[in-house]
């Protein structure tokens, strides 16, 4: 299993959010940001709620798992 996002998406989606708007508002760098949505970081849960609540969406919505169980 891999975790995967709509980071990107749910970003462009809350009025054209840029990566350093949306990582001023949760508190960390845009490198962070750019890092989660190319799938090279996997967040904390603290950091993928606070995304979450500034997206106005569920973590799960944002975040989720691809491929099979092991």
């Amino acid at each position: 299993m891999k975790l995967e996002n709509k980071l990107k998406l749910a970003r462009v989606a809350q009025g054209d959010l840029t990566q350093q708007d949306l990582a001023d508002k949760v508190g960390c760098s845009r490198q962070t940001i750019h890092s989660i949505e190319s799938g090279k970081f996997v967040p904390s849960v603290e950091l993928a709620l606070k995304i979450a609540k500034i997206l106005n969406s569920k973590v799960e919505d944002i975040f989720y798992f691809s491929g099979e169980l092991s």
